[in-house]
């Protein structure tokens, strides 16, 4: 729970200057991020949009807020109900790195040249073996969406900024800064080719 509240300040340390801000929450769960973003919202005259799987429109009343009872990839749905640029998305619903990717592409669209992106879990250092979170699914998962984020930036070095906080679960902050966006591009890892593999075997020991 500390954990996501200090990711949940730092979000709010970036946002909390954005002049009538629009934001688009996927994934509501408990709320904290909501009542965080309503905050902004009456601060600086802005509104929210949150979507989530599960019945949580008693979270709040403020009329600055619209839920939207939908999984996040109903994008024929939600994308008609999008009228306008967004100036941040919170990407918090599915941790699974298809799902991360697939909302991605569709949302990035609707987020203003400049906007932020904020995705949540993509660190596994807590859950690898003998750590306080010892997950090894959890494990697995954060560590394919890293390498998935890894993957999309690789293609769009020219189109969104990539800052990763490794607090806890981490914390993916994108900037946007073009338009475009190409599909992901496999990063050519030489750590593990033939030639580097003979040199680890074969490097002497280091003398006593």
């Amino acid at each position: 729970m500390e954990n996501f509240q200090n990711k949940l300040n730092l979000i709010k340390e970036k946002i909390r200057n954005i002049d009538k801000p629009l934001i688009l929450e996927l994934g509501v769960k408990e709320g904290r991020s909501t009542e965080m973003f309503l905050e902004v919202c009456d601060k600086n005259d802005g509104n929210l949009i949150s979507v989530d799987i599960l019945d949580c429109s008693k979270i709040s009343k403020n009329p600055r807020w619209k839920f939207i009872h939908s999984s996040d990839d109903n994008f024929n749905y939600i994308n008609n109900i999008i009228t306008k640029k967004v100036d941040v998305l919170f990407i918090d619903s599915l941790h699974e790195p298809n799902h991360i990717r697939k909302v991605f592409f569709n949302y990035f669209n609707f987020v203003k040249i400049n906007g932020l992106i904020f995705i949540d879990d993509v660190i596994w250092l807590p859950y690898v073996k003998e750590e306080y979170r010892d997950n090894e699914f959890v494990e697995t998962i954060n560590r394919l969406t890293f390498n998935k984020i890894l993957e999309i930036f690789n293609a769009n070095k020219n189109n969104f900024t990539l800052d990763i906080n490794f607090s806890g679960s981490g914390l993916a902050t994108i900037k946007k800064i073009n338009v475009n966006l190409n599909n992901e591009k496999k990063i050519n890892n030489r750590l593990f080719s033939f030639k580097n593999i003979l040199k680890n075997f074969y490097r002497p020991s280091p003398k006593n």
